[in-house]
This record gives structure tokens, C-alpha cells and sequence, in this order.
């Protein structure tokens, strides 16, 4: 491979998650400039002073914004050729919309909930991928419409760009916004359909895309008054005006790709209307805003679609639950992101301005255990540690649920309102009662002590070590790390020793909390003497890549390899234990390789698994009176996988 072509694999591989990083920064930076002269009073006046007609209207536009956003997979189906009632779209939509505004990837996540409600529905898989494809292009199309309108009308409003840009080139990009929507809806009107870097691309019709363009500007559209309806009277800002903000927020916070925009959307938005109006005032309404448009539809959303997967998995579950105490999806993804709102929690206390300690000149030790930069480090740890939790890993169990008790003490020394402190116990006691949820162990346990590990060990020592000096010395204490490091106040030797421990102290605990090395062992005749043992499908020598045992020995399978997705021929076999672990840990195997786990002509049995691995089941031909699905990364395999699903499955 050439140099430039190794350079493209790099930026296309690390690019998105760079940039993204790069945003993040720049967005805790302008949090921490705008919180350092704030207090906990303030915002909490700001919040009073919302009048209950204005809460009122802000949730009703809350419930129109999501009900505009139910039309969207009810025409993704007429679209595909398969329309679906109402009353499922709607289903599908809240939920698609709901988890995936907040666990971040949205166009992943988003797609793989939908995936799940439309297959339990009988859906082909093309007609499946046809709804994904339209309410993916459909919310873009929205953007596009109303961005270019606000740049071709107002463009000295965006933040970053529009003062310092001429009219001419902000207005020039509004113009070419408007552009590729136009030339979307023509394209519609006299072109049935395109290829796309090898893809088909079917166009859904003139008045069809027309409908899209309206219905994606007027979901944008009522998003945005739900903020409005929530900011203050202030000089200057216009509808208009607020709609760019809001516009270019939106757009930022999907980039950087973080759950919800966390950080980067709120700094956005921020820096958007400082010129405005007081800062207290803005973060009131911010608040509230992912309070009615983001934190509550999560709970209901999660609350119907774990109902909705209890009530398709009914028979699985109870075969499936005692073998290793693996909790279902939904309660792993729930406790993970209830810790990661305590882990952002904390950060955000330790943005704030400093205010008095619960045991202010009682016990230096405790007072500055409480410190600002304490917490923003145990918040920073915390969310590395998610991280961990995400992947099941018994040794990130370990690491949030400390970390979440000593924030539990942070707040309480910091004499935070106790209900806070309350919170971060509660989701401690959440977090404990799914401890047999994580099972698998990491690198750092299961493998001999490495060079790495030893590295990661040593640095995450040192660096702790660093940082508890800064914040025991008082002076600095009341900072953030990352506030000292923007402190002009500091010395600059201390500002590079702050920032460079905090950043390698994240790095070490995100290397020592990676899953064990799984090897795959090699398809020869005694791995098949091996498998036929089991019971498991054993092709004959040269029919498979490999084979896959879980953690005992007594289960297995083969698999081979299809370019970028390694399939499974058929269900682990052997010990109901020991099944559900090689699945587990053909998902880690397929990891390191960096490629998708799929698996073909496998049995009802194990579903609820194979959906814990983020794989979604599509049925094929029965074997015999038992039902036989694929199940694979369906909004990112499927189409590659489309040969093996009969032929009734690719009409569409």
C-alpha cells in the first residue's frame, strides 16, 4: 500500500473521531470561559423565573416535534413499498429517535432500533433498508432547507462564522444548500433512480421528495421554537437569528458524533447567545430544553421499547437469563447511560465557580477531596469507564461503581442540594444490581502483565499522583483540569503538567479497560473432530476460515470469512453456558479484526444474544418445524449478506 494511500485509510479510519475530539475541546472551552463567573444561584433564579405558560408551551411544542417526526417512518414505509399502521411507525420513530438523540451515532443507533421493530413486523430486509435510507435523508434534507434559508437571509448570524465572513460567501453557501435540495426534488420528478459509489439509490417520486423537504424543515422548524419558546425576551434576537444558532449547534453536535451533543452542542449554543443575553438565562433554558426534548422521551422511549422486546422474546428470555445472569440490552444500555449523565454531572460541577465546602475549615483533607478539580476528574474517569461498561467488562463494574460513590461524596462535601447526591447512590445501586451482567474479563486480568499494561499501569499512577498534588495544594484546587490548563493565572509548567497527566490518565484507563485477546483457532481436522463432538455444523476441511470455542472449551462453532463481515455457520454447540460466551467472544475476535460478526442459519434459542451483540435477525427458510434467521449488523451488512436470505426477502 502507497504512502498516500495508508494516509487516506488513516484519515477515513481516525478522521471522524479527531475532528469530533477537536470540537469537544473547543466546546469546554468556551463552557468553562462562560461558567467561571457563574453560581449554582443564578442559574437556579434563571430556572424560577420560567413563567408556567412558557413551560407549558415549550412541551407542547416538545409532543408537536415528535409527532412531525412519527410521519417520518410512516412515509419511509409507503416509500418502500410496504406501508406499516400508524400506530407501528410511531412506535419506531419515538423510539429510533429518542435513544439515538441520546446515545449519540444517531444514524447507526437510530437504524438498528428500527431494524429491530420492522423485522419482529414481517419486513423484508430491503424494505427495511429503504425506511432507514429515507428518514436518514429526510432529516438531512431538513437542515439543508432551513440552513440555507437563514444563510441567504441572515448570515451574519452564525456563531464562529457570520461576522467574520463576507455576506457574499455566507449567502453563496445558503445558495448552494438550497441548491442540492432542489436538485433532489428534480432528480425525483425525471429520475426513478442513480448509482451512488456502487449503490442503487431509488428516488421516491416528485411529490414524495416535495413531502420529505416540508416535513424535515418543519421537524427542525418546531425543534428549534421548543428553545425559543423557553429563551427570555432579548434585543436583537430574532426567530431568524436563534434558528441559525440553533441550526449550526444541531449540526455540531452530530459531528463531533458524543451522546446528545453533550458539551458540544451546549457550548454551541452558548457562544451563540452570548451577545444576547445573560449567560444564566441561556443555560436555564439549555437545560430545560434536554430536560423536555431529550431526558424525559428517553424514559419513555426506552420504557416502550424494552416492553416491546420482553414482549417479542418472552420465550427466550426465560432460558436465557439464569445461564449467566446476562441482563437484557436494555438494562446494560440503561445503567450505562444513567452513569454516563452522572459522569457529565460532575464535570459540569467542576466548571462551576467555587462556593463554599460542608466542611469548610473542619478537615483540610475532606474539604479538598470536594475540590472542582476532583470532581472534574472523577467525572472524566467516570466516563472512560462507560466506556468499559458498554463492553460488559467486570472490572469497569468495579471502576463506575467507586467512582460513582466517591461523586456521591464530592457533592455531598460540596454541599450540593441532597437529592443530587441521592441520584449518584441510587444509579450506585442500579449499577450493583446488575452486576451479573458484566462478565467478561479485561486484558489487564485475564493475560500476563505486558510491557503495555505495565506502561499503562505506571502513567495512570503517576498521573493520579499528579493531579491529587494539584488539588491537595489549595491554590489551584477550585479549578477543573482542564481550567488550570486554560488559566492564565497559572504557571505554565504547571498548566503542561496538568494537562498532559489528566489527558495520559484517561488514555492508561482506557487501555487497561480492554477486553482479553481472543485467538481464533485455525479450521483443520482436529478443530473439526472438535466440533462435530459438540454437534456444532463442521463444514469439511477448506469449507471454513476458522472456529470460535467460548471460554470453557465446551461449546463451538466455525466460521468463514465474506471481505468485511466474518459469518458464523450456525448456533455454538455444546454447553448452554459456554454458548452464550463464544458468541461473546466471537463479537471481541471480529472486533480486533475490525470487521462485523453475523450468523447464519441459527435457531431461536439464542436471538436475545445475538441482539446483546447489536445484531438484528432476519428469518430464513425453515429446518424442518424449526423456525432458521440470519442475524448480522443489518444497517451496515445487510446488503452484502442479502445472497443468503430467500428469495422471497429481496422483494422490496
Amino acid at each position: 500500500m502507497s504512502i498516500g494511500a495508508r494516509a487516506v485509510a488513516l484519515v477515513k479510519r481516525h478522521g471522524p473521531t479527531v475532528f469530533g475530539l477537536l470540537l469537544l475541546v473547543g466546546a469546554l472551552y468556551v463552557v468553562q470561559r462562560e461558567f467561571r463567573n457563574l453560581s449554582w444561584q443564578d442559574i437556579r433564579e434563571a430556572l424560577h423565573a420560567t413563567p408556567a405558560a412558557t413551560l407549558w408551551s415549550a412541551a407542547g411544542f416538545t409532543l408537536l416535534a415528535y409527532v412531525v417526526l412519527t410521519a417520518y417512518d410512516r412515509l419511509g414505509s409507503v416509500y418502500a413499498g410496504h406501508p406499516v399502521s400508524y400506530l407501528r411507525t410511531s412506535l419506531a420513530s419515538f423510539c429510533a429517535y429518542s435513544l439515538a438523540n441520546n446515545l449519540g451515532f444517531a444514524t447507526v443507533s437510530g437504524a438498528a432500533v428500527r431494524y429491530r421493530f420492522y423485522a419482529a413486523w414481517g419486513l423484508p430486509p430491503v424494505a427495511i433498508a429503504k425506511v432507514v435510507a429515507f428518514t436518514s435523508l429526510t432529516f438531512g434534507l431538513g437542515g439543508f432547507a432551513l440552513g440555507g434559508t437563514v444563510l441567504l437571509f441572515e448570515p451574519d448570524v452564525l456563531p464562529f462564522f457570520g461576522e467574520g465572513a463576507p455576506r457574499w460567501v455566507m449567502q453563496a453557501v445558503g445558495g448552494l444548500l438550497w441548491g442540492i435540495v432542489a436538485a433532489y426534488i428534480l432528480m425525483a420528478r425525471f429520475v426513478p433512480h442513480f448509482r451512488l459509489f456502487g449503490h442503487q439509490i431509488d428516488l421516491p417520486g416528485f411529490r414524495m421528495a416535495l413531502a420529505q423537504t416540508l416535513l424535515a424543515s418543519a421537524d427542525v422548524g418546531v425543534t428549534a421554537m421548543i428553545f425559543w419558546a423557553l429563551l427570555p425576551p432579548a434585543e436583537g434576537l430574532t426567530f431568524l437569528h436563534f434558528l441559525g444558532i440553533y441550526i449550526a449547534a444541531l449540526s455540531a453536535g452530530i459531528v463531533a458524533n458524543v451522546p446528545g451533543g453533550i458539551g458540544v452542542f451546549d457550548g454551541a449554543i452558548l457562544f451563540g447567545l452570548a451577545g444576547y443575553m445573560p449567560t444564566p438565562e441561556a443555560i436555564g433554558a439549555l437545560l430545560l430544553f434536554r430536560l423536555l426534548y431529550y431526558i424525559v422521551p428517553l424514559f419513555l422511549a426506552g420504557v416502550l421499547f424494552a416492553g416491546f422486546e420482553v414482549s417479542q422474546r418472552r420465550h427466550i428470555l426465560d432460558r436465557i437469563g439464569p445461564e449467566r445472569g446476562v441482563a437484557i440490552s436494555f438494562e446494560v444500555s440503561a445503567v450505562a447511560g444513567l452513569t454516563a449523565i452522572a459522569a457529565v454531572t460532575l464535570i459540569f460541577i467542576g466548571a462551576l465557580p467555587p462556593k463554599p465546602n460542608l466542611l469548610d475549615g473542619v478537615f483540610d483533607l475532606l474539604d479538598d477531596a470536594g475540590s472542582h478539580l476532583a470532581a472534574s476528574v472523577v467525572g472524566s474517569l467516570l466516563l472512560v469507564a462507560v466506556y468499559g461498561l458498554v463492553r460488559r467488562l467486570a472490572i469497569a463494574w468495579w471502576a463506575a461503581l467507586l467512582l460513582l460513590l466517591n461523586g456521591a461524596a464530592i457533592t455531598w462535601l460540596r454541599g450540593e442540594a441532597l437529592w443530587l447526591t441521592g441520584l449518584f447512590l441510587l444509579v450506585s445501586v442500579l449499577l450493583g444490581a446488575t452486576r451479573p451482567a458484566f462478565y467478561r474479563r479485561a486484558r489487564l486480568i485475564a493475560e500476563p502483565l505486558s510491557a503495555e499494561g505495565l506502561l499503562a499501569l505506571t502513567a495512570g499512577a503517576i498521573c493520579g499522583l499528579t493531579l491529587a498534588t494539584v488539588a491537595y495544594s489549595g491554590r489551584f484546587a477550585d479549578y477543573s483540569w482542564w481550567g488550570v490548563v486554560l488559566s492564565a493565572e497559572a504557571p505554565p509548567s504547571l498548566r503542561f503538567a496538568v494537562g498532559f497527566a489528566a489527558v495520559l490518565l484517561l488514555v492508561a484507563a482506557a487501555r487497561l479497560l480492554r477486553p482479553a485477546r481472543v485467538p481464533a483457532l485455525a479450521y483443520d481436522s482436529s478443530v473439526r473432530e472438535r466440533l462435530l463432538a459438540l454437534g456444532a455444523m463442521a463444514p469439511p476441511e477448506g469449507g471454513a476460515d476458522g472456529a470460535v470455542f467460548g471460554d470453557g472449551g465446551r461449546a463451538g462453532f466455525a466460521f468463514v470469512r465474506r471481505g468485511d463481515v466474518w459469518l458464523a455457520l450456525g448456533d455454538p454447540a455444546g454447553e448452554e453456558r459456554d454458548r452464550i460466551s463464544a458468541v461473546w467472544r466471537f463479537r471481541d475476535i471480529c472486533e480486533q479484526a475490525r470487521v462485523d460478526p453475523a450468523f447464519w442459519r441459527v435457531g431461536p434459542d439464542l436471538l436475545r444474544v445475538y441482539a446483546d451483540i447489536g445484531l438484528t435477525p432476519f428469518a430464513l427458510d425453515a429446518d424442518g418445524n424449526a423456525p432458521r434467521y440470519l442475524a448480522c449488523r443489518a444497517e451496515r451488512d445487510l446488503e452484502a449478506l442479502l445472497p443468503l436470505l430467500p428469495e422471497a426477502d429481496h422483494a422490496g
